[in-house]
């Protein structure tokens, strides 16, 4: 079963990282993923977004048109930031794997969440 690992915290904080504790901490990412890869429990690699403030939002008005505005719709204090997709047999060895994830700076959390299958 595929689940989603969602990496969250304060990107406000990840961007003053000193570029010595930047590399560091995808050395750490990077030894991550050579440790997961070849065990075939990470499916393509996943993805780091850019900042909140290069997001935009679309949600549907009274009218039911689309609004897009720019940046999150809320302001909050954790963002996701990057998203891992995991194949795991349950979610207990989801969590399991997500619990070696190196936190670093900024990293407040990881949500391991089911992805829905319509097949």
């Amino acid at each position: 079963m595929r689940y989603a690992m969602l990496i969250c915290g304060d990107d406000r904080e990840w961007a003053t990282l000193s570029p010595a504790d930047e590399e560091d901490v995808m050395k750490q990412v990077y030894a991550w993923f050579e440790r997961w890869q070849p065990t075939g429990k990470i499916i393509d690699g996943g993805a780091e977004l850019q900042a909140r403030q290069t997001a935009k939002t679309v949600r549907a008005d009274a009218d039911g048109r689309p609004v897009i505005t720019d940046g999150p719709y809320l302001e909050l204090k954790e963002v996701i930031g990057a998203i891992v997709l995991l194949e795991c047999d349950d979610v207990d060895e989801a969590t399991r794997i997500a619990a070696t994830w190196p936190f670093a700076a900024g990293m407040s959390a990881l949500e391991v969440r089911p992805v829905m299958s319509h097949e």
